[in-house]
């Protein structure tokens, strides 16, 4: 039987010109190796609809204890879930932008500097991400591996990898720009290691271990962020509403790809108040750094269409749960009322001035830290921090897993 669960936009020319001269350099850098191919596995998927035009280094401190850390879910013998798969963005990438040409990375200090043995992975964070939580709260590994790391073990593989590349998007368009693994050469790879699956375990069991997986998707900020109001790329084209339909389409689409490799549990995390994140109060939010209330409203948009969209492609399904779930709201909460999880610092990120620094720009050797990373929501100017991100999947895990439950 289908489960479908929907758990519950002004600035000062003086910031946009801070932010943007550093984002266009990577931009317009990455732009002129666009014919520069992503590496291409076979076969290749369907491809996504397209849409209708419309009308001297300093040393690095070391983090202090700080608050006491979030307890994690009761860690269960894992009888549910074979594997873990995430597909999506930065969000999620745990380190498949080490293995290909982009200069969207994060594998140097003092990136990882929380993970086990302070190890930068290409995780684009102090510490672990919400792939690896959730991994790990669901009781079927510490960490989840990027696919394209060389050696992986038949272990590593048959009990679930991350397929996500920092600065995909559902818009085609978004990883192109900065030489990301766009979503559907992600699928590709999926129907790639399904076939690796079933010669490591036979097909029978290999289609098993991919239908009572879980498949997580987590995509839609840098759709937004960087290809709408960002490099404006896709604003001349389409309004915000036309956009975020778009984006839409795109995500349903994936679903139905998912769906017909074999994926009968999925999960959609919906976008977060990205107008809020320290790099958009920086470029939108005046002298004061407001959140941007435009960007936050067009996350909102395309959350409700997200819902809408899969809710539609879930009726199609059979045998199968389709989830879309909601962090925008917790997200939220914990911005407007910090002192209650444990942050003193919500506006600026833990790397270098925080107001700027990401990627290439958040390194040992220009950018000074925060003596306490636990007291920041934020890493760096657009990603949450280790203890962030476990405060947000562990409310996901504790909530919203029920409907992939087997009965």
């Amino acid at each position: 039987m289908m489960k479908y669960n929907v758990v519950s936009p002004s600035s000062s020319k003086l910031y946009r010109c801070l932010f943007f001269l550093p984002i266009f350099f990577i931009f317009f850098v990455a732009s002129a190796r666009r014919l520069e191919q992503v590496p291409e596995p076979s076969p290749t998927p369907a491809p996504v609809p397209q849409p209708s035009p419309k009308p001297a280094p300093a040393p690095k401190p070391k983090p202090s204890p700080g608050p006491a850390p979030t307890p994690a879910p009761t860690r269960a013998r894992n009888t549910t879930f074979p594997a873990i798969f995430a597909f999506g963005d930065s969000i999620v990438d745990t380190g498949n932008n080490d293995y290909i040409s982009t200069l969207v990375k994060a594998n140097f200090p003092p990136y990882g500097m929380s993970f086990p043995h302070e190890v930068p992975t290409g995780r684009f964070c102090n510490g672990k991400i919400p792939a690896d939580f959730i991994a790990d709260f669901l009781g079927v590994k510490p960490t989840l591996p990027p696919y394209l790391k060389p050696g992986l073990t038949q272990e590593d593989l048959i009990t679930g990898v991350s397929f996500a590349s920092g600065g995909s998007g559902f818009d085609p368009l978004t990883p192109i720009v900065v030489s990301a693994i766009p979503m559907s050469n992600q699928l590709t790879y999926f129907q790639e290691y399904i076939e690796k699956v079933k010669g490591f375990v036979g097909k029978e069991k290999a289609e098993h271990i991919i239908s009572k997986s879980l498949a997580i998707v987590i995509a839609g900020s840098d759709d937004l962020a960087n290809t709408y109001y960002g490099t404006h790329a896709e604003e001349l084209l389409y309004d915000i509403d036309a956009y975020t339909s778009y984006m839409a389409s795109s995500a349903a689409s994936f679903a139905m790809q998912l769906y017909e490799s074999g994926a009968r549990k999925i999960g959609f995390i919906g976008v977060s108040p990205i107008g809020c994140i320290p790099i958009q109060r920086t470029a939108r939010g005046g002298l004061k750094r407001k959140c941007a209330d435009e960007v936050n409203v067009a996350a909102q948009l395309f959350n409700t269409k997200l819902s809408r969209s899969l809710h539609s492609v879930a009726q199609t399904f059979k045998n199968a749960t389709l989830v879309y779930i909601d962090v925008y709201a917790l997200f939220a909460q914990m911005i407007q009322n910090p002192k209650e999880y444990g942050f003193d610092e919500i506006d600026k990120g833990c790397c270098g001035t925080g107001l700027v620094e990401l990627g290439p720009l958040c390194n040992q050797f220009t950018s000074l830290l925060c003596s306490n990373v636990s007291s920041y929501m934020f890493w760096d100017s657009y990603h949450p921090t280790e203890r962030a991100y476990r405060i947000l999947t562990k409310k996901f895990i504790e909530t919203d897993m029920s409907p992939f439950y087997d009965k």
